[in-house]
């Protein structure tokens, strides 16, 4: 193929215009001037390309070269991307720094799998086999905790010709296989993907499982499905990271790519520390065994954000078509958002509402809708789910601008962070007035089955008493609380029960900041016990100050810290104190009548 060589005529921060480029295509990786600088062509008019650059262009001028590789921006999927930590256009971090320090030098061109590593490779077809696109070849142990399948590539089926279990590197041919039009395709353990193509799948399924969190305020009131979207706006403060920490850690899915996009220095090496030293909850090892991280600061330069997103959510699709569930946590997609209004403005596009471009909720769309649980693609039928999960940080918290907006158009669950409930230490802070998820009905009938028949009337009662608690609230602050009838009365203790002992959830204790469904369960219908028992006892004359006094409350409050494997033994206790601590109540009402 013929070198497509062009010269710059135009510098502006990350954006370089060149002309020349008549015979590169779209999205064409290039490499610009002496230091051959990542860049990758985002317009083209006649023979003059617009260049987004994803490196500091400071000494780029005039006259500089600009040479296009012929091929668009990829990532190299195969063993060795977990526990690594990329930027944002997969170049390894852990390997640059060991190399040149700890200053990312520019136009560095390193590889992003280890190509010296040695894999074993256990074959599990044979020769003469007759193989499809996304049939699994093999596997390679790529952790302890992931077992790496080795697939054919999409659009790549036929018969094997050659295939060995081994010691190989990711660059060796493990399998040949003779196409259908008698060429003979090479499988080595490693595979390129150009990461603004989503990855292909046999069928899409309607997500129809919970992704399980142990984080009650989700589970119980706004959950996720496996493969499905959330997003998780908030204002500084508000417990965002927290909450993204605690999804990377307690999700039941098989891996997770964290995607740092834009974010502060400071909270990406939080991130970097802690999770090689947190300890997977469901295997005992390091999380970082089922975590690949991409870290793309905000002091990185701005062009690169708009790739990270797209370079995580390819390699967690390759990780689906394996049959895995994988979770794909964006933090944040404002900063996103930001990188395309800045070159958007280099382009002199015509801007949409506040200076964004007018594509920026297709631009949304294109990443969320690559979420989904599917068939893969295969003969033996696997299923593989992906869910995405993206932090929004709308300035001052007001989720009315644009970025927000538009994810809530897109995505199907809502965990609106609320600052006010943050400065009252209630965490997480997700406002139960304002989130939603649309997964409620769809996930009905799998709790049913999985978790007891009354879980969605029990937690649609708890929404309900939050609700006429804010109702209440506005009565109260006219004219007191003691104006309130006692059933009024009793509708706020309940709802305070559901808030300080439910939804409240400390995040670094080891009990309580993980709870199981069955768990969940079993508080919920203590609270409820307790108000049914309050609301007979109102009945027969009891007092509603001296029931919302009762000392079993402080029990039923402590409850949530009770080990999970003995809470049943506990929880049937404290009952037996409520029906106990409320009889007495009750007679005690009645000698006073």
């Amino acid at each position: 193929m013929e070198e497509v060589v062009g010269k710059i005529l135009k510098v502006s921060g990350p954006l370089v215009v060149a002309e020349g480029m008549r015979n590169a295509n779209m999205f064409d990786v290039v490499r610009v001037g002496e230091k051959r600088l990542i860049g990758e062509i985002i317009e083209m008019h006649g023979d003059k390309a617009s260049i987004q650059v994803y490196e500091e262009t400071a000494g780029v001028g005039r006259g500089d070269i600009v040479v296009s590789t012929g091929e668009p921006l990829s990532v190299e999927l195969g063993p060795g991307l977990i526990t690594n930590i990329y930027d944002g256009i997969q170049r390894p971090l852990e390997t640059i720094r060991e190399k040149v320090g700890s200053n990312l030098t520019r136009g560095i061109d390193e590889p992003a799998l280890d190509r010296a590593r040695v894999w074993h490779f256990e074959a599990e077809k044979k020769i003469g086999d007759t193989v499809a696109p996304g049939d699994v070849l093999g596997f390679v142990d790529e952790t302890e905790v992931i077992r790496h399948k080795v697939m054919v590539p999409p659009k790549k089926g036929g018969t094997l010709v050659q295939i060995a279990s081994g010691d190989f590197k990711v660059t060796d041919i493990v399998a040949k296989i003779k196409l259908e039009n008698g060429k003979t395709e090479n499988v080595t353990l490693i595979q390129k993907w150009p990461v603004r193509v989503a990855r292909p799948y046999k069928e899409k399924l309607p997500p129809a499982e919970p992704m399980i969190t142990g984080q009650r305020s989700i589970d119980a009131l706004f959950p996720i499905a496996k493969g499905g979207t959330a997003c998780v706006p908030g204002p500084f403060g508000s417990g965002k990271t927290v909450v993204q920490h605690q999804l990377a850690k307690w999700s039941d899915v098989d891996l997770v790519v964290y995607i740092g996009c834009g974010e502060r220095g400071n909270e990406m090496t939080d991130v970097l520390r802690e999770f090689p030293e947190l300890t997977d909850p469901r295997t005992g090892k390091s999380l970082m065994e089922r975590t690949v991280l991409i870290a793309n600061t905000s002091d990185m330069p701005v062009a690169a954000r708009e790739a990270s997103i797209y370079t995580g959510i390819t390699i967690a699709e390759y990780y689906r078509d394996m049959g895995y569930a994988v979770a794909v946590i964006a933090d944040s997609t404002s900063r996103w958002a930001e990188a395309l209004r800045e070159m958007s403005g280099r382009l002199e596009e015509m801007p949409g509402e506040e200076g964004y471009p007018a594509y920026l909720t297709s631009r949304l769309a294109g990443f969320y809708e690559r979420a989904g649980k599917v068939v893969c693609l295969g003969s033996d039928g696997r299923e593989g789910a992906l869910s995405a999960i993206g932090a929004v940080s709308p300035q001052g918290g007001d989720i009315s601008e644009p970025v927000t907006q538009a994810t809530l158009r897109i995505v199907k669950v809502f965990w609106g962070l609320d600052s006010s409930l943050a400065y009252r230490r209630h965490f997480p802070a997700i406002n139960w007035l304002n989130s939603y998820s649309l997964y409620r009905e769809r996930l009905s009938d799998w709790c049913a089955d999985n978790i007891a028949k009354d879980w969605m009337s029990l937690t649609g009662r708890c929404l309900k008493t939050l609700q006429e608690e804010s109702d209440l609230d506005e009565i109260v602050k006219l004219v007191g609380v003691d104006a309130l009838s006692p059933e009024d009365r009793m509708t706020l203790e309940a709802a305070r029960s559901i808030r300080e002992d439910f939804l409240q959830q400390y995040a670094f204790d080891d009990i309580d900041g993980y709870t199981p469904l069955d768990k969940q369960y079993a508080l919920l219908k203590l609270i409820f016990s307790y108000e049914d028992r309050a609301r007979k006892a109102l009945a027969q004359g009891a007092n509603v100050q001296t029931l919302a006094d009762l000392p079993v409350r402080e029990m039923i409050g402590r409850a949530k810290t009770i080990p999970s494997e003995n809470y049943k033994a506990e929880f049937e206790k404290i009952e037996a104190e409520l029906a106990a601590q409320i009889d007495k109540a009750v007679h005690d009402a009645a000698k006073e009548n």
